[in-house]
């Protein structure tokens, strides 16, 4: 009697276990499917990058801006000339006024405005005329300002460079 009754434990247990096998096996399959199914729909994002003034930036080893997805790093802008040459010497105002210029040029090239802008980093040589002109701002961030610091430094890459800004900017689609 004892025998007939793990016969029938066992033979309970082997019809419980195979369909328990089949339904794990094909939660297995069902999950390799659903991943595959992601990575083929996902688009693999390469970065875009892009050069304002190519010989500049090639010189100096960097790129002015890099798109990757929705997301756009600019780096920092500063006032000169097509051939790398400081302009408005001097003049923080009219070198900030050069560095939004340029900046509005990256984001045109992405199809983008101040307005997409969600990141605003300045650093200068002289925060107390830096606040003093701040306003100018005003007129480039009509709807609303970015996140940000504004840093004081000792110097920037070339001594006659008052200031320059950089961006972090979302491209909705």
């Amino acid at each position: 009697m004892v025998s007939i009754t793990k016969q029938t434990s066992l033979f309970y247990v082997i019809i419980f276990c195979i369909p328990l096998t089949f339904a794990f096996q094909s939660c297995k399959q069902n999950e390799k499917e659903i991943i595959k199914e992601v990575q083929t729909n996902v688009e693999i994002e390469k970065p875009e990058y892009f050069l304002l003034r190519p010989e500049v930036e090639k010189a100096y080893g960097y790129s002015h801006a890099v798109k990757i997805g929705n997301h756009i790093k600019v780096s920092g802008a500063v006032s000169m000339d097509d051939e790398g040459n400081p302009t408005a010497i001097g003049d923080l105002e009219q070198q900030m006024k050069n560095c939004y210029n340029d900046l509005d040029k990256i984001l045109k090239h992405y199809g983008c405005s101040f307005d997409d802008v969600v990141v605003e980093n300045i650093f200068t040589t002289n925060m107390p005329l830096f606040l003093e002109k701040a306003g100018y701002r005003n007129s480039i961030y009509k709807k609303q300002f970015p996140t940000g610091s504004w840093l004081g430094v000792k110097e920037l890459a070339i001594p006659e460079f008052m200031i320059e800004i950089e961006l972090e900017v979302y491209k909705s689609e």
